[in-house]
């Protein structure tokens, strides 16, 4: 059966979808960076590449942090300069500060992506320093990427919730955006770190910073250690976000955050979206076989998304003859 018969016409919602949705795959470098056996250059050139072609909007390659504190991403400068660059395909590297940004002024990155931890608690076990000086330290970061000419993505780990803090007020959400805003930062990713958001939480979220600020253009990093990633999907689109980040295989985690599992995964996000009748530009076919045939080659677990264990929901199969059914 194709999607078009399975599909009909997509049942209306009581809010109006976006027509599309841009999807900046990070499993590259946030899926990657949590692996416990190094995976070799030559795989992570061969996946960006793979998943550059499959018709996502932008991919986080890399990032330059200090090799020993994430091996897994030691080769940052081998991995940009041999990847094959996409017409279309914006290709970001995370930049954590300033010794990150002089390493990454080498390798023609189009978007350099900051982050930094809303709360305190969190941005001192990740950075061993609180917010507020955290972005004064972006203030050097957003000012070499302007002299390079290089855009900037402002990030915001915990804006939606953080292991040590729990939920975290807007006023504060706010003031980060603030200071980004202040910086000449135009693009803004808040991230719900540990998963722990709820659709509400989000749609509320999201539409006060959109309304606040209607000259940044928002996106959401999610999560979906509780399940509930696709529905804050859901939640964010309803609320005007049309931008998301989603890695390859459910990849990634946070190792500040107890019981934190991957990102939202791409090939789950598209399925969705797709059913939904909202475009993407991703060739799903496409997407699972990169999925399926190189990253879970690569990974030494069963990957986290729920394609890698089923066909998508147009896909029918026969039915047992003589057989009764169960369930």
């Amino acid at each position: 059966m194709t999607l078009q018969q399975y599909v009909g016409t997509p049942a209306s919602l009581p809010f109006e979808l976006p027509d599309r949705v841009l999807i900046n795959e990070v499993g590259p470098r946030d899926g990657f960076q949590l692996e416990q056996s190094i995976i070799p250059t030559k795989n992570k050139v061969e996946i960006v590449d793979a998943l550059s072609r499959t018709g996502v909007a932008g991919v986080q390659v890399t990032s330059f942090v200090r090799p020993q504190a994430v091996p897994q991403l030691q080769d940052a400068e081998e991995v940009m300069a041999k990847i094959t660059r996409q017409q279309g395909v914006e290709y970001a590297v995370l930049v954590p500060n300033a010794k990150g940004a002089q390493r990454a002024l080498a390798h023609d990155a189009d978007v350099w992506e900051t982050m930094l931890s809303v709360s305190d608690s969190h941005s001192r076990a990740n950075a061993n320093r609180d917010t507020a000086d955290a972005l004064e330290d972006m203030r050097t970061v957003v000012g070499m990427a302007d002299e390079a000419g290089v855009e900037i993505i402002g990030g915001m780990a915990t804006a939606l919730g953080c292991p040590f803090e729990g939920r975290i007020s807007y006023e504060r959400v706010s003031s980060v955006v603030a200071a980004y805003q202040d910086m000449g930062v135009r693009r803004v990713t808040a991230a719900d770190t540990s998963g722990v958001a709820d659709p509400a939480h989000v749609y509320g979220m999201s539409s006060r910073l959109r309304a606040d600020f209607p000259e940044i253009r928002f996106a959401l990093h999610l999560h979906d250690t509780r399940g509930l990633g696709l529905a804050n999907v859901i939640a964010g689109m309803a609320a005007g976000i049309v931008d998301f980040d989603s890695s390859v295989g459910g990849l990634g985690g946070c190792p500040y955050a107890p019981g934190a599992t991957g990102n939202i995964s791409t090939e789950d996000l598209v399925h969705m979206l797709t059913l939904m009748g909202v475009q993407t530009g991703v060739e799903l076919p496409a997407l699972l076989a990169v999925s399926r045939d190189q990253v879970a080659g690569v990974v030494n677990h069963p990957l986290e998304s729920a394609l890698s264990r089923a066909e998508p929901s147009w896909v029918l199969h026969p039915a047992p003859v003589g057989q009764q059914l169960q369930g």
